[in-house]
């Protein structure tokens, strides 16, 4: 059974991610801040399947020693990482507040590539050509009022993979991010329907983006369908335009 580190997979996209990882045979070690009710049933169900680690991303210092020396160790290997977890902070640039800046950028940004640092020493440690995925943002395509500090975070993300697939695809690892667009989640539970509706005007679809499809995504570029395919930005996003 291959194991695969999910991050923020107490709920929305990264519940879903998890579920669909399981039911196709995966055994995934869950990354959360907090458990939700709807995570504690999935462990009841599905106890050989999940593994469940509670650390606070912003925490980045203490990734190496509370994950990977108290939690997971060297021996169990580790086949694929989606990088899931991420904080939003909105707000209109001449508002911009350095604290809840730099919040964001540790966990949207430096606990991933910190992360993705330990991830792949273990793949070399145990010779695994593993795949690596970042859920990204369309935000950091196409402008949206009060998201240039989000979206920046998504941006620096991206480019970080693709760096990565270029420094160890010769190892066989390999570094992809989906590009989502607005989804139904507790992000942007905050927007009321105007606002919502005038998002999803601006697709081809006219329709939030599906979780399960965004999901579906990512368990394909985990597994060996997707062998070619690394350094890309794959757009699950309805057709923002």
């Amino acid at each position: 059974m291959k194991n695969i580190i999910v991050t923020g997979a107490s709920k929305g996209l990264g519940l879903c991610v998890t579920k669909h990882l399981i039911t196709n045979g995966y055994h995934v070690i869950a990354i959360n801040r907090t458990i939700s009710t709807n995570l504690k049933n999935l462990k009841k169900d599905y106890p050989e399947s999940l593994s469940i680690i509670m650390f606070d991303l912003a925490n980045v210092n203490q990734i190496h020693s509370d994950i990977f020396q108290k939690e997971l160790g060297f021996n169990r290997p580790i086949h694929g990482f989606i990088n899931n977890a991420a904080i939003a902070y909105d707000d209109i640039i001449s508002n911009l507040d350095y604290k809840k800046l730099e919040e964001m950028y540790r966990v949207n940004v430096y606990s991933p590539m910190i992360l993705t640092k330990y991830i792949i020493r273990h793949m070399l440690l145990h010779k695994i050509s593993g795949s690596i995925v970042h859920i990204s943002s369309i935000s950091a395509h196409t402008g949206y009022k009060g998201l240039a500090m989000y979206a920046s975070t998504k941006g620096a993300i991206e480019a970080f993979s693709l760096n990565t697939a270029r420094e160890w695809g010769e190892k066989g690892i390999r570094s992809n991010c989906i590009v989502a667009g607005f989804m139904e989640t507790e992000m942007s539970s905050e927007l009321d329907s105007q606002q919502k509706n005038r998002i999803y005007k601006r697709t081809c679809l006219k329709q939030p983006t599906s979780q399960d499809s965004v999901s579906k995504t990512a368990l394909f570029l985990l597994s060996d369908d997707s062998s070619s395919i690394t350094a890309q930005n794959l757009f699950v996003d309805s057709g923002t335009i």
